[in-house]
């Protein structure tokens, strides 16, 4: 057996990424095909970050020293657990922050100026002109709370003043910022038109946009989740969209993915995408060279260059 050491790509969805480590010069293989007698060569895992790594899985690999996270994400990294044992952990930091925003604002304005529903009106033949007459509102003036004011948050709040919208913020940390901070959240959403979640998913954050924070925003209304899917009480949300207790919803991600087409089918008024905001082809590749990287880093012996 080899003694090369042996970095492992953790899901189907980054197959693609073995070319790319092996024309660094890097051994690579998929978790899915390790042979158990490869175990003790893996070194390094290249990850995305919210798909989870059992303490299982990762005891199984014996000379396990890194999780490279191509991802900004790493909620599906116990971090501590892996401090506790040596195992160093990184991610792709602020990496795709402008991409997430414009995805943002994306979901923002086609739920609220219901893009997507007159997309369907006009190719279904039903455009009547009598419905040009009963508008919605606009958003110039309406008030925007952005949960969370990492890079993506702030970038959603910059962009939000560009469309001369109002904007407040909550987050656990206060910090100096161009904009007020509310005391709770539940306060933002009461306060808010449009609310705009942006936190880094954490262990004691699931749920954070409860069934209260969804009512306080409102029958009027509107939620944007593009951080992660556990931030949100989903069936909550869901409920509150069907009996009109919440205006609109624009999601990016969700409780379990992929989505089924079975749970949102008949939930109105929701701008749905398949969990593609942080991937561009400007941001994809930034992320992808910063994984590799730190791999070599660590292989060499070398501090990582964007640790958690």
């Amino acid at each position: 057996m080899s003694d090369t050491p042996l970095v492992l790509i953790s899901h189907p969805m980054l197959a693609p990424l073995r070319g790319a480590l092996e024309a660094q010069g890097l051994a690579a293989a998929h978790a899915w095909e390790l042979a158990e007698a490869e175990t003790g060569r893996v070194r390094a895992i290249v990850h995305a970050g919210e798909f989870k790594l059992t303490p299982e899985f990762l005891g199984s690999l014996p000379r396990l020293g890194l999780i490279a996270n191509v991802s900004v994400g790493y909620d599906g990294v116990d971090v501590g657990w892996c401090r506790a044992r040596g195992i160093e952990v990184t991610h792709a930091k602020a990496m795709n922050a402008d991409d997430v925003a414009d995805q943002a604002l994306g979901l923002l304005i086609a739920a609220w100026r219901n893009i997507v529903t007159g997309d369907a009106i006009v190719r279904s033949g039903r455009w009547n002109n009598a419905d040009r007459m009963r508008p919605g509102p606009g958003l110039k003036g309406r008030r925007v709370g952005v949960v969370g004011l990492g890079a993506i948050g702030e970038a959603v709040a910059k962009r939000c003043e560009a469309f001369d919208m109002i904007v407040a913020w909550w987050g656990p940390r206060p910090k100096i910022a161009p904009w007020p901070r509310t005391e709770s959240l539940l306060e933002l959403a009461e306060t808010s038109d449009i609310l705009v979640v942006a936190a880094r998913a954490e262990a004691g954050n699931r749920g954070l946009v409860s069934k209260a924070v969804i009512e306080a925003v409102g029958p009027q209304g509107l939620i944007v989740n593009v951080a992660r899917g556990s931030l949100i009480d989903e069936d909550a949300l869901i409920a509150a969209l069907k009996d009109g207790r919440l205006g609109r919803a624009g999601l990016d991600v969700f409780a379990e993915e992929p989505a089924t087409a079975e749970r949102w089918a008949d939930v109105p008024n929701a701008v749905l995408t398949p969990h593609t905001a942080g991937g561009t082809t400007d941001s994809i590749p930034r992320m992808v060279a910063q994984a590799v990287q730190n791999v070599r880093l660590f292989l060499a012996g070398e501090p990582v260059a964007s640790p958690v």
